[in-house]
């Protein structure tokens, strides 16, 4: 005889389901979320996610001589509330003016705090190699850590692809920091390609591989390295065969893109059929972009079929906007879901 406490039998499981929805629809928590002028427009597609997210606004006002004059508008409806703050720390000019709103929001009697930093600047200044060295990551790091405690505990801090794992230990007692990853978007968008079985990831460096790999293990992989001879760093096949393949190299950020352009090469040389790149965060500083931008009368410029990055840097977004091969692959989903756990 079953039990009393068995009552999701095959009998009752449509009833079952029903239940267990509702039940899970109610364990959900509604979140007032906040963000940066930067990041408005990820902000609108995350709450397009979740009818349990509402945006709210803040007024980022300055003085005459540049300091913040800051309004949070309906302070005191965040009382008893989970809120959340979507930021994007851009530049050193903007960080002051989104730090004096993190510290102010978790002290308005909200039920919890969480912040969404896509992108971690200072990710990858955060080894000292000779006395002098400044590492700021850590700098950042117990900056955030000093956001006072919520209601609800210590802050919530939502982090993509970070570059050195070590540095969740750079965070002190009062935040909890949560490392999520960009790799499942990039895993969904080689699904829909066609041949997709001919695919092949590259890692630039023995770096990526390790932060990666096993993100990626139902792919055939290639690792690159850079070697010396004489005063240039040349890139090298370590390990992989490119040939006939669609390779994708795949890391957590880039800047002047020179590394990947050096890949690229060497892997079509090696008999790659066709090279693309996924990255995280793409900065590119300086208009760095530029130098993968297909244009008619610059056949070098169509190396790369494919250039995806996430919309963890907004201002490159706004920038690359239709320009080919890059095309955007949105946090949003991820991001509306990390602010349930």
């Amino acid at each position: 005889m079953p039990s009393n406490n068995s009552h999701c039998n095959s009998t009752f499981s449509p009833l079952c389901s029903s239940v267990c929805l509702r039940e899970m629809e109610r364990s959900k928590k509604k979140v007032l979320l906040f963000y940066c002028v930067e990041a408005e427009e990820l902000a609108r597609k995350v709450a397009a996610q979740s009818n349990l997210i509402q945006l709210q606004s803040i007024n980022w006002r300055s003085f005459a001589d540049g300091f913040p004059n800051l309004f949070i508008k309906n302070a005191h409806d965040i009382r008893g509330q989970h809120v959340a703050f979507l930021g994007s720390f851009s530049s050193p000019s903007v960080i002051f003016e989104q730090l004096s709103v993190i510290y102010a929001l978790p002290m308005l009697f909200c039920a919890s705090f969480s912040v969404v930093l896509p992108f971690f600047p200072t990710g990858s200044f955060e080894r000292i190699e000779e006395e002098g060295d400044v590492a700021t990551a850590f700098t950042l790091a117990r900056m955030l850590s000093n956001t006072p405690i919520s209601r609800g505990g210590p802050t919530s801090l939502v982090i993509y692809d970070i570059h050195a794992l070590q540095e969740r230990f750079y965070f002190g007692d009062s935040i909890l920091p949560v490392f999520e990853s960009g790799i499942p978007l990039l895993k969904e968008r080689l699904q829909q390609l066609p041949e997709s079985d001919k695919i092949v990831v590259a890692f630039p460096d023995d770096g990526a591989w390790k932060r990666f790999h096993k993100l990626l293990d139902h792919f055939p992989m290639i690792i690159c390295n850079k070697v010396r001879e004489g005063d240039k760093r040349i890139v090298r096949i370590k390990e992989g065969n490119p040939a006939g393949c669609h390779v994708v190299i795949v890391d957590d950020l880039v800047q002047s893109g020179g590394t990947l352009i050096e890949c690229q090469k060497v892997l079509a040389a090696q008999g790659a059929a066709k090279v693309s790149a996924y990255v995280t965060h793409g900065v590119f500083p300086n208009k760095s972009w530029e130098r993968f931008v297909h244009k008619n009368d610059n056949v070098s410029g169509k190396a790369f079929t494919h250039f995806w990055i996430s919309d963890s840097c907004p201002l490159t977004v706004e920038a690359i906007s239709g320009k080919a091969p890059f095309e955007v692959l949105s946090l949003a989903k991820s991001i509306s879901d990390a602010l349930q756990i």
